[in-house]
């Protein structure tokens, strides 16, 4: 394998498939591509499919931007089965012979809409004092998994059989799948599993333009500011550019008025990505240079 790195800057919006974890994706990419850098924005467990977004070079700084954004999933709740893990690669812990009627289930809906409460499995990817709760619970260890507030933006049932119901949710970050699966049969009097996970959208990034990794080249990398349109827009002089790719802050009334408070701002010059910045007390603070 060659040493030489390749200078790419953008996205790839990859459609993972199932088997494989997220990095694993980047390990496959890193072979093929040989990218300086490379990360991923949003964890897909191995078992979930879709949208998963991949930063080059400078588009690694981007990452905890485009993470804050809504997210889409599709998913199947298979009834009657409860697993440590809130999925079918877990360990049985409970079973149920009842399967929710239709009407049943849209009743309980509004339960799960708006700002919600949810306690994630140990299965997951949080940190617990510096370790990853599923490495914690690997070994056999007791975890007292804290709580979380999320907000469920709309729950929709799209096919209900009777020993499974599918969903489509679109959610906050944060959110867990599974753990909205493991809630949502207990509230219905019975227990079940995600037995399918596909995330059809990650902030700007859209599972239309998702990509195969056996169709992966450098022609299908997005430009690294592609995924800013939605964020307020400033147009500087080239002597503002100059200071905010140094990582001075700008004060300036006349430059700053109108613009919003405490919000990622793309700032650019002649129509060109120069940074990140945020208006703290009308004063501009580069967050992110990008050039």
């Amino acid at each position: 394998m060659t040493n030489i790195k390749n200078n790419l800057n953008g996205w790839l919006v990859i459609d993972k498939p199932k088997g494989i974890t997220s990095n694993g994706v980047i390990g496959r990419l890193k072979f093929l591509l040989h990218p300086q850098k490379i990360g991923h924005a949003g964890t897909l467990d191995p078992l979930a499919t879709g949208v998963l977004p991949i930063a080059l070079g400078k588009a690694t700084r981007l990452i905890p931007f485009v993470m804050d954004d809504i997210k889409t999933y599709e998913f199947t709740i298979k009834w009657g089965i409860e697993t440590d893990s809130d999925d079918l690669a877990g360990n049985e812990v409970a079973s149920c012979d009842k399967c929710p009627r239709k009407e049943e289930i849209l009743k309980i809906i509004p339960q799960f809409t708006g700002e919600i409460t949810q306690t994630p499995s140990p299965y997951s990817a949080i940190k617990i004092n510096g370790e990853r709760a599923y490495d914690l619970a690997r070994k056999g260890e007791q975890i007292k998994m804290p709580c979380r507030q999320v907000i469920i933006h709309q729950l929709k049932l799209i096919k209900n059989l009777k020993t499974e119901a599918s969903f489509v949710a679109t959610v906050s970050k944060g959110t867990y799948i599974r753990t909205l699966a493991h809630d949502i049969a207990h509230a219905l009097g019975t227990v079940g599993v995600v037995s399918r996970l596909h995330r059809t959208l990650d902030g700007p990034f859209k599972i239309q333009e998702a990509i195969s990794l056996e169709a992966i080249n450098q022609d299908k990398i997005v430009p690294l500011d592609s995924v800013l349109g939605q964020l307020h827009q400033l147009e500087v002089s080239s002597e503002i550019a100059r200071r905010i790719q140094q990582g001075q802050r700008i004060k300036n009334p006349d430059l700053l008025k109108n613009l919003p408070q405490e919000t990622p701002i793309l700032i650019q010059f002649e129509k060109r990505a120069v940074a990140l910045a945020i208006v703290k007390k009308d004063v501009l603070h580069p967050e992110c240079v990008l050039i």
